[in-house]
């Protein structure tokens, strides 16, 4: 029992790359083609999803009974004709988007919300769309589908962290105001670097854990999306048959 529940955690912590490489490499059959029409479908999804990702968090935080007011969206992702649209949106920011004003009214389980908001599509129809899209072999749909399937891992560094350190800072040791502000943040990269020029005592060990329960929850998450896939008929990708050998 216990030598197969080492063999199955890791495939289990492996599914997301499996579903994608595998799914790829069934896909690229197709040729030349195939990979153009896959690329492209990565360049539209992910062109589509910025600016709709950062509008889900906008869309949790309200929901959630919190308030927005400043979201920043790239000119290149549509930020200057969505902020004639809703009156919260800035066109430009160092990120691609960013929600860089908003009040939870202290409450974390509303902050949870709002950094959740945009994985929604994730578990729906994030991994079930990516099955599909290899089981019908519809590259683009497959191209399409990555940006949605693989949202939590693509934001291991943004929202999966801070959703992270705020269960971190939840925790006794690093439950002071000051080890909040210092942990608590969208951008590991960033806070890695106020750490170390921090002069006070630096929290390393809530910074790791909180990198630890960013990864555990984007696993949870694929994890829900390809439970929901299952239910759907989309079973995950398995890989090749082998050739039977001649004798």
């Amino acid at each position: 029992m216990t030598t197969s529940l080492s063999r199955s955690l890791p495939q289990s912590l492996l599914r997301p790359a499996f579903d994608a490489f595998r799914g790829l490499d069934r896909l690229l059959d197709g040729g030349v083609a195939a990979l153009v029409r896959i690329f492209l479908g990565l360049a539209l999804g992910w062109f589509l999803y910025v600016p709709i990702h950062e509008l889900l968090h906008a869309g949790a935080c309200l929901a959630a009974g919190g308030h927005v007011e400043r979201l920043e969206i790239d000119g290149m992702y549509g930020g200057a004709l969505l902020a004639k649209v809703f009156p919260f949106v800035v066109s430009g920011s160092e990120y691609a988007g960013r929600l860089s004003g908003f009040d939870t009214g202290g409450s974390d389980l509303v902050y949870l919300a709002t950094d959740f908001g945009p994985f929604l599509l994730t578990l729906f129809p994030g991994v079930w769309l990516l099955r599909r899209a290899v089981e019908t072999r519809r590259s683009f749909l497959f191209g399409l589908s990555l940006p949605l399937a693989l949202a939590p891992f693509i934001s291991l560094t943004g929202d999966a962290y801070e959703i992270g350190s705020i269960l971190t800072t939840r925790l006794g040791p690093w439950a002071d105001a000051a080890s909040s502000a210092l942990l608590r943040g969208d951008d590991a990269i960033k806070k890695f670097g106020e750490l170390r020029a921090a002069t006070e005592t630096v929290p390393w060990a809530g910074f790791g854990i909180a990198i630890v329960l960013g990864f555990c929850w984007a696993e949870a998450t694929f994890a829900l999306g390809a439970l929901i896939a299952r239910k759907l008929g989309q079973r995950s990708i398995e890989p090749r048959s082998l050739s039977p050998k001649k004798t």
